[in-house]
């Protein structure tokens, strides 16, 4: 059994706090908070030990009446490996306090991939994280991106790939960015980041990307483009991404139009907080035009690298050492179909 620390008990957080005590073979040790908020008193609430992330901000917790168990410095003290979900920049800032407790550490997307020298994702290089003491899961979109041009590249071999990403604005909780009533070239400098950050888990991958934030809050949309060495029929495609772990097809004939059908179809599956861990994949815009490959894909941001942590806690505690075989398990405890 792995204890497992997250630092940041957040959006990103809290659902992998919520997946890691889903696993039988990981423990979930305790969380950190900065503020005694909502949040801090749900983890309570929930069973999880709490923490303050500032050792300085103890007596605010103290005086709003919320029971800590200690700092995070305590809180390294009971863990094998720690889960910074803190805000990006902050999770490099924290890494000599863990290598100074000795412990592995995952940092999250909003990181560049030099804090941890390896950028991962299950279904790419799963192999490659087997006992490191530092990863980088990656971002929301650079894990829709991978999970399909992985699959898709060993099928039929990937050329050349254009994405273009129409990013929500902000999360739904946060109401100081957003809503905006805009459409905003992010950035007007191109191509987008996004590219170059597929690349540190896909580097054969030739690979442009462009994106813009739009007024919404609930999903990203992928519209994606790729050149195949080998041209497949369409119906050849959804047979290689139907059998990918972590993809999930929609359809437009079924009603689900966009991505509002989408998260509603979250809903209506009774998942945790309407979390779509998978690639929402409109099957029927599948199409070969001209010798080229295009499909749109929904990617929740809020969820979709959750099951990638869990992952690659197993792959860097040598939990496990077959790449199928984890995400297997991640996905049964989690109820991924």
């Amino acid at each position: 059994m792995v204890n497992v620390a997250i630092n940041g008990y957040g959006t990103i957080g809290k659902r992998v706090a919520d997946a890691v005590a889903a696993q039988d073979d990981m423990h979930v040790v305790g969380v950190t908070k900065t503020k005694p908020d909502f949040e801090a008193k749900l983890a309570i609430e929930k069973g999880y030990d709490l923490y303050a992330a500032i050792p300085e901000k103890q007596d605010d917790f103290k005086s709003a009446g919320v029971n800590i168990v200690g700092t995070i410095h305590d809180l390294l003290k009971r863990a094998d490996i720690v889960v910074d979900c803190s805000p990006g920049g902050i999770g490099a800032e924290n890494k000599p306090m863990y290598e100074k407790a000795g412990v592995k550490a995952i940092f999250e997307g909003g990181e560049k991939h030099d804090v941890a020298g390896f950028s991962f994702n299950a279904m790419c290089n799963y192999d490659k994280a087997i006992g490191r003491d530092f990863v980088r899961v990656v971002s929301c979109n650079t894990t829709g991106i991978c999970r399909v041009l992985h699959p898709l590249d060993k099928a039929f071999g990937v050329e050349k790939a254009r994405v273009v990403l129409a990013r929500r604005a902000t999360d739904p909780a946060d109401i100081k960015k957003g809503p905006i009533n805009a459409i905003v070239p992010d950035p007007v400098k191109l191509p987008s980041h996004h590219g170059p950050d597929v690349q540190t888990v896909l580097p054969r991958i030739n690979i442009t990307t462009l994106a813009i934030k739009v007024p919404t809050t609930i999903m990203h949309l992928h519209m994606l483009n790729m050149k195949l060495k080998n041209t497949p029929e369409p119906d050849d495609v959804r047979d290689i991404l139907g059998k990918a772990p972590r993809i999930r097809f929609v359809r437009a004939s079924d009603g689900i139009t966009s991505t509002a059908s989408v998260i509603e179809l979250g809903r209506d599956l009774c998942r945790p907080r309407y979390d779509l861990w998978e690639n929402c994949i409109w099957e029927d815009s599948i199409s070969i035009n001209d010798g080229e490959l295009y499909f749109f894909q929904a990617i929740h941001q809020e969820s979709i690298v959750i099951p990638e942590n869990v992952d690659a806690i197993r792959a860097m505690m040598t939990l496990e050492k077959d790449a199928q075989k984890s995400i297997q398990k991640t996905n049964k405890a989690m109820g991924i179909a």
